[in-house]
């Protein structure tokens, strides 16, 4: 009775299955004129024929066990032209009630109605008491990542999908959605925005002025991240009410030229931890090459941990034994004056500041040679199209329209005499490709590229890149940090930074007896007391339930900490 209303509801609702259902009528009168009319003609051969005489009713039996292929045999025809007749009738059915008609009901009624329920199982709304959730406006390239550093917190969160039959899908994949329209008020009504941790506005800048206004609406105090793809539009999704914009793309451009090695040798500073401060100290050029770890005495003289060393775009563990080479950068972390005393120490070298190549003019090009210009850095830059001179303008010294693949064009823009190469193509492929063609050409050339999709970073990292980043994991922590509270700190791509409470079983045990770089490959980097404050990592350091571990590592190596017991830091 229940599925005879759902479908009596639907047929009502439906104007397609409506149309559908009429067109499913029309063939079954079809279907019942030629049953008539071969009941009719049934008569006639028997009677005209076969000289038998037979009711009507007995005639619309014989044409449906025929039409069906029943066949019972309990009346038959003696004559050719009856049998004849037969045939047709047989084949006739075989055609229109057991091919014809079953494909007719499934495409016109059975499939709609089928459709329709699965968009039906699609969620309008969160569950009640749903609070401190995440609201991500659409999937894009950088919420796969982010759903999983929720889902290993705790945090609820919700994609809002316009499209029920998407949003059905994505539902069956254990993903959590709400069906609406993202720009609809009854959409964050829906959703809960008044009760939501953080909006994610991450659609076009356009769309996201909408979406920001609409959610102040009804709510003036949730946070709304907005992604701004054109940096021109920071400013309207700041009036829009975005509490948070984000321009990601532009922002990418910046992270990369931070890691380029230019300027005289010494330390780079790319985030801080309270009163720590992270640094990556390039070893290009200075007296720091061929000499190992243990011989630095970075600790002693600053008071300065080497948390991990760069090689050839992997974040390696810092042992004793390491020896930098050319291209090794190690990232250390300790107080300010302390970076600061290991850059007097390198001391700036009298050499003229040499150019930076830069391959691909677009929004992430542009947005590193700005960065650049500002530090007094030259640019040389290589684009291929030349409709994009223009924007381009003065923001490289040196433009070469071309395609950066000709041996002849590199030369001529200075692949021999830079020091550093920046690949900014939005084509990974274009970027493998250049990755080691430049690498081939020079062995000494410290190359940064950025990535779009992550499953080509291993490519890269083979083709001779030393600092890779992607869109993704960029847009991953600048919206992981909103959600936490917690500034942004880009380490690079595979290696993020965890806060973790000390687990009970770590309780009363120093770093050293924990074992936890051995067990896991995390690095600790800090210890957070309660009061806020932190101090720098120190195998002595006795750890307690109530401080935080600042970690260095990958999320599966984070995992592997959190899914460990007591048993892991018993010393072997």
């Amino acid at each position: 009775m229940k599925i005879t209303s759902s479908l009596l509801a639907h047929f009502l609702e439906d104007k397609r299955l409506r149309k559908n259902v009429r067109t499913l009528g029309r063939y079954l009168l079809l279907i019942a004129a030629v049953i008539a009319v071969f009941s009719v003609v049934f008569h006639f051969i028997m009677w005209g024929i076969e000289g038998q005489e037979h009711s009507w009713i007995t005639g619309l039996y014989w044409t449906l066990t025929v039409m069906s292929t029943l066949g019972f045999g309990d009346i038959t025809f003696t004559s050719d032209i009856g049998r004849l007749f037969t045939v047709v009738v047989l084949l006739s059915g075989i055609v229109l009630l057991l091919i014809v008609l079953p494909f007719a009901f499934i495409r016109h009624f059975y499939a709609p109605w089928l459709e329709e329920q699965i968009k039906r199982r699609a969620p309008r709304e969160v569950p009640d008491g749903t609070s401190g959730h995440v609201i991500l406006v659409r999937q894009d390239s950088v919420t796969p990542g982010l759903i999983e550093r929720m889902e290993l917190h705790d945090i609820p969160y919700f994609l809002v999908e316009p499209d029920p039959e998407t949003a059905a899908r994505m539902d069956e994949e254990g993903l959590s959605v709400v069906v609406g329209e993202r720009d609809s008020h009854e959409t964050y009504e829906a959703l809960r925005v008044r009760d939501a941790r953080l909006v994610l506005a991450n659609d076009q800048d356009t769309t996201n002025t909408n979406i920001a206004l609409t959610v102040r609406e009804q709510s003036e105090e949730v946070p709304v991240a907005a992604v701004a793809t054109d940096p021109d539009s920071v400013d309207i999704l700041e009036l829009s009410g975005a509490s948070h914009v984000l321009p990601l793309t532009q922002r990418l451009g910046e992270q990369l030229a931070i890691r380029l090695d230019v300027g005289p040798p010494g330390p780079h500073v790319i985030g801080s931890l309270g009163d720590l401060a992270v640094a990556e100290v390039p070893v290009h050029d200075s007296r720091l090459a061929g000499r190992t770890l243990d011989d630095l005495g970075l600790r002693e003289r600053w008071g300065l941990n080497i948390v991990g060393v760069w090689e050839h775009a992997r974040l390696e563990p810092a042992r004793a034994d390491t020896r930098l080479s050319e291209r090794s950068v190690p990232v250390v972390v300790g107080p300010s004056d302390g970076i600061e005393g290991l850059a007097r120490s390198l001391g700036p070298t009298a050499k003229e500041v040499e150019p930076v190549l830069i391959i691909g003019g677009g929004k992430v090009g542009r947005a590193a040679a700005g960065v650049l210009q500002n530090r007094g850095v030259p640019v040389h830059m290589v684009e291929r199209k030349e409709e994009l001179r223009d924007r381009i303008g003065d923001l490289a010294d040196r433009l070469y329209i071309g395609d950066a693949a000709n041996r002849t064009l590199l030369e001529e823009a200075g692949i021999g005499t830079v020091p550093s190469v920046l690949l900014t193509t939005n084509d990974d492929a274009m970027n493998v490709y250049l990755a080691a063609y430049c690498r081939r050409l020079r062995d000494d050339l410290h190359i940064v590229s950025r990535i779009t999709h992550q499953r080509n970073i291993p490519s890269i990292r083979r083709a001779g890149a030393d600092f890779v980043l992607s869109y993704a994991t960029l847009g991953i922590e600048s919206v992981w940090a909103l959600i936490r509270g917690r500034p942004t700190m880009i380490l690079g791509e595979g290696v993020e930074l965890h806060r973790v409470s000390v687990p009970d079983w770590l309780e009363g045990r120093t770093l050293s007896e924990s074992r936890i770089a051995s067990r896991s490959g995390l690095t600790v980097v800090g210890i957070q007391g309660e009061d806020g404050t932190i101090e720098p990592a120190r195998a002595s350091t006795r750890l307690r339930v109530e401080t935080e571990l600042l970690t260095i590592g990958s999320e599966e190596q984070l995992m592997a900490f959190m899914e460990a017991g007591e048993e892991a830091a018993v010393p072997a």
